[in-house]
């Protein structure tokens, strides 16, 4: 745990008592401050009671004595409304801030210069940030791994010289941390997502922008120049004076970073150097996995990584759990769990990396469905529909790409390793990316994805994928 000492001695309500926000009570009372705990839920607040907080309704106390409220990023800060508990800290004068900007302000007053790697971008950064803590592993940094990736960033050991943070950054999370100040930040990619928390794809690529725009002065932002409003963030940086190192997987760059042939090059001042190859990592596969390697790359070494040491670590990390994850094989067929594939910009870096592909799909729908993907249906062999936007996506695939509505994920399962072993294609792929959120059917995308593992793995004859 990171104990808060900047709020020793004060009052601080926390809104929203999940994993970051319980954690965050459980910080700011390490650190000498009484909490005033409060959720919307009765049982979250049934649970903070019995930790020993105090609970409260926000809506019928007194404000006068906060000097903060923690809100979770699970929590409307500005969009489609704010909530209530946001706009009765405005009305009292009383900042809004999260739980990545109580370690921020932990890391100024304790371990200025302990190295902090923080990651966002639409598509990627969970994977990114994986690799990226692997990497540092593999180079003998005592590694703490957290943020939206799964492990509250309080609950993680304290900042110190040697002992590196990667944390991995939502657009709800960088909003509530007002003085965000990594020694490296990376930025992948934008495209549209949670428009409905941001109002706009401006305002949500104003966001993502801040966490590369607060990187200390000797630090490094890391920006993925492939889509227009990243290349836009790269150039401002740069005309801030911010040291900049340019990413892309599409084109070649004269001072930057950039993939081509399965190999990671860097390029600066007319000198070109080639830094790793990514040819043969299975759990690197992929323009869009060729990208989160440049980026954790040029990351790793801006903290001091050699090379060699690189390498080895590239070739040596096992992937993530529920993206791109290879789950299976029977015969010539591969099962491969991109659960984590919730949009449709996601799922066409994973239909990008196949040529032959059952397809399951379909889930709590986002906007704008599927019609992104038509230049993938080639690609598909038949695509098998799950959840609530079966009916809609059936209608995007029309007569390009055949199709059944299996309804749920057993059955889809079930249909797709059929067809598929009956297929005799050489290297048939059953792939899970539904382009969807997971709330209609389950609670998040990874009980989604495990359940596709264990209904893969639970099939006669399928082994593990060495």
């Amino acid at each position: 745990m990171i104990p808060v000492t900047s709020f020793a001695g004060k009052t601080v309500a926390v809104f929203g008592l999940g994993g970051s926000g319980l954690a965050s009570c459980h910080a700011l009372r390490a650190g000498g401050a009484e909490v005033i705990a409060a959720d919307d839920g009765a049982e979250r607040m049934t649970e903070a009671a019995q930790a020993g907080f105090i609970t409260a309704d926000l809506r019928t106390v007194s404000w006068a004595n906060f000097a903060a409220l923690v809100l979770a990023p699970g929590v409307p800060l500005t969009h489609p409304v704010p909530h209530w508990s946001v706009l009765k800290a405005r009305d009292a004068g009383v900042e809004v801030i999260g739980d990545i900007e109580l370690f921020c302000r932990e890391r100024r007053r304790h371990a200025p210069d302990a190295p902090f790697i923080a990651i966002t971008g639409t598509n990627g950064k969970s994977t990114t940030t994986a690799l990226l803590a692997h990497l540092m592993r593999v180079a003998g940094y005592d590694t703490q791994m957290g943020g939206n990736i799964g492990t509250a960033i309080l609950s993680l050991e304290p900042p110190r010289m040697g002992r590196v943070h990667v944390i991995e950054m939502s657009s709800y999370q960088i909003d509530l941390t007002p003085s965000l100040d990594p020694s490296v930040g990376i930025l992948i990619n934008v495209s549209e997502d949670h428009i409905d928390r941001h109002g706009t794809i401006e305002n949500y690529a104003a966001v993502k922008e801040r966490l590369v725009a607060g990187v200390q002065a000797r630090g490094t932002a890391v920006v993925g120049v492939d889509d227009g409003f990243s290349r836009a963030t790269a150039d401002r940086l740069d005309q801030a004076g911010k040291r900049v190192v340019r990413i892309s997987v599409r084109n070649p760059l004269a001072d930057g970073m950039y993939v081509e042939h399965e190999t990671i090059v860097r390029s600066a001042g007319g000198a070109r150097s080639e830094i790793a190859r990514l040819g043969g990592i299975g759990s690197l596969r992929g323009q869009h996995n060729a990208q989160n390697a440049a980026c954790a790359a040029a990351a790793a070494l801006a903290i001091g990584v050699k090379e060699d040491v690189l390498q080895q670590g590239l070739r040596s990390f096992p992937g993530l759990a529920h993206r791109m994850e290879q789950v299976g094989r029977r015969g010539s067929v591969l099962f491969v769990n991109d659960s984590k594939g919730t949009n449709a910009d996601a799922t066409a870096h994973a239909l990008s990396s196949f040529a032959d592909i059952f397809w399951i799909a379909g889930g709590k729908p986002k906007a704008g469905g599927i019609t992104s993907l038509s230049g993938f249906f080639p690609r598909i062999r038949k695509a098998y529909l799950i959840g609530e936007a079966a009916t809609e996506f059936a209608g995007t695939l029309g007569d390009r790409v055949p199709h059944t509505m299996s309804g749920t994920l057993e059955v889809a399962v079930a249909q797709a390793a059929a067809d598929a072993e009956a297929s005799g294609l050489k290297d048939a792929v059953v792939l899970l990316s539904p382009a969807c959120a997971s709330f209609d059917q389950f609670r998040n995308f990874e009980i989604r994805g495990s359940r596709f593992r264990d209904l893969v793995q639970a099939l006669p004859g399928v082994k593990p994928v060495v």
